[in-house]
């Protein structure tokens, strides 16, 4: 890669990639909490600055600010803003570009800056200006960018790199793992492959309520005593606030509105045959505390953490169950505690079926076939835990009809399927086809010696060439057989052309 600019194809290339994984909204929001936060910084900072400057030019001769060539959005150049941490000499740009533990060419005070990460706080200035975002890739030189997978390129190159990142903050202290006169080869080998799928990872899965669970946890990381605590990659890809929001808030605020529809429709229905006159605030505090009472019950019997797109019929009980305990607690404090009956039962039964059809329809919508087709898999295999031990690596459409196969074949009984595995963080600690998702793909050699797996079925069928390569290759190492059959799912989603006989030369 050059420092020219981009030709048409790039920017063609670039743009389609980005149009992939953007969603119109995230980008609004990302681009204004990018101004609103780097402007308020840069202003209230700005005391601050000035004091950093001073110790600067008292430690050491030379510029308060170093302006680097960094690799940016669409793979145009652009001029990075940190204080600078080197003597202002020869070797200081004419040696390697990245520095090792113990390096020479850091003054006192840039140590100090590069321990706390307050060298890169003037980078809130290439924020403001478009340039980078306050959570991306960490933008690199063009000499490493050149290094990564060309699919790989394309995609962290299609979104603005960031002041911070998952990668930045699992390799905060990367400068102390870096030692010895091979540090160089080293982090080519060991340390930018796994950057770059974390990079790959962000760029896929980022969201604005993600990028907050990033910039939270960035605070947290630079703080003196967190500082040396390990942080686990599925805690930044799906870290507290992604995990309130979607698994909590989210269905509070859905069944919330369900609830009221529900108090809605039988209220008209009960005011045809007699008078009911709760009136529209105490039926709005009702249906709010109906939510309140759901989503509590829902959080304690496990209902939040299941993945509702590939979640089997079987746990509409589960669902009826939270339903019926509300609506115990509702009549019991109605009939119990209160003076007079405020609220029927009949009109409580009425409201509280609606609000289990609505709640039903809502988590299931078009996978209503699929969980009839899973259960009724359920109930003809036998689950036993003997036979073949399966380990299923991916968690997606493919990884669920490789299972419902299985299940439902005559071969079933000789295989207990143990659970998925996938590296979406999103997915960990849920059920996916009633079935857990037990870990990431780092974790199959641990998973296959545990618990005994004898075959491992590869049903991932989206992924570029050099993430199905590594993720075979640990499966292999293993020991257990490997069976690919992701090509399942790209047979049944190409139009019919008729049969063919033979195969081709």
């Amino acid at each position: 890669m050059s420092n020219a600019e981009p030709t048409q194809e790039e920017n063609s290339t670039f743009t389609d990639s980005s149009s992939r994984v953007h969603n119109v909204g995230d980008a609004f929001f990302k681009r204004a909490l990018d101004i609103l936060a780097s402007a308020l910084g840069l202003l209230f900072l700005s005391p601050f600055f000035g004091i950093i400057a001073l110790a600067i030019k008292h430690d050491s001769p030379g510029p308060v600010y170093y302006h680097g060539t960094r690799i940016g959005r669409l793979g145009k150049p652009f001029e990075i803003l940190k204080f600078r941490t080197m003597y202002e000499r020869p070797e200081s740009y004419n040696g390697t570009k990245l520095t090792a533990n113990g390096d020479k060419r850091i003054t006192p005070i840039g140590q100090w800056l590069r321990d706390t990460k307050l060298n890169e706080l003037p980078q809130l200035w290439n924020v403001l200006i478009g340039e980078m975002s306050l959570v991306g890739p960490r933008p690199d030189v063009e000499d490493f960018v050149a290094k990564w997978p060309e699919d790989s390129r394309q995609k962290i190159l299609s979104v603005r790199p960031g002041m911070t990142s998952p990668a930045s903050i699992l390799y905060r202290d990367e400068e102390k793992q870096l030692n010895g006169a091979n540090f160089l080869d080293d982090y080519i080998k060991d340390i930018m492959p796994d950057k770059t799928r974390l990079d790959l990872l962000y760029v896929e899965n980022h969201g604005f309520v993600t990028d907050l669970d990033v910039i939270f946890l960035t605070l947290l990381a630079i703080l003196p005593r967190i500082r040396k605590v390990k942080i686990k990659e599925k805690t930044i890809f799906s870290g507290p606030l992604y995990t309130f929001y979607f698994q909590h808030l989210s269905w509070f605020l859905i069944d919330f509105l369900i609830t009221l529809i529900s108090v809605g429709i039988a209220g008209l229905v009960w005011r045809l045959q007699e008078p009911l006159n709760i009136g529209i605030g105490p039926s709005f505090i009702m249906a709010l505390i109906i939510a309140i009472l759901l989503s509590v019950i829902g959080a304690f019997i496990g209902l939040q953490r299941v993945a509702w797109r590939y979640a089997s019929l079987v746990l509409v009980m589960d669902v009826g169950l939270s339903v019926f305990l509300t609506a115990a607690i509702l009549v019991g404090v109605n009939r119990l505690w209160l003076d007079q009956v405020i609220i029927p039962l009949n009109f409580v039964l009425n409201f509280i079926l609606l609000t289990f059809i609505g709640m039903v329809g809502a988590r299931y919508r078009e996978r209503l076939v699929t969980g009839v087709a899973n259960r009724w898999a359920f109930a003809r295999g036998d689950k036993k835990s003997l036979g073949e031990r399966v380990l299923v690596v991916g968690a997606g459409d493919g990884g669920e009809l490789a299972v419902w196969l299985l299940q439902k074949s005559e071969f079933s009984s000789a295989f207990s399927i143990l659970g998925f595995v996938d590296d979406d963080y999103r997915k960990q600690n849920v059920q996916v086809a009633g079935l857990p998702v037990l870990g990431t793909s780092k974790e199959i050699p641990i998973l296959v010696k545990e618990q005994d797996v004898g075959l491992i079925l590869f049903s991932i069928s989206k992924i570029n060439s050099s993430d199905r390569e590594r993720i075979l290759e640990i499966c292999e190492k293993t020991g257990a057989r490997v069976l690919v059959i992701p090509d399942l799912m790209e047979i049944l989603k190409r139009p019919a052309e008729g049969p063919k006989l033979g195969v081709e030369a």
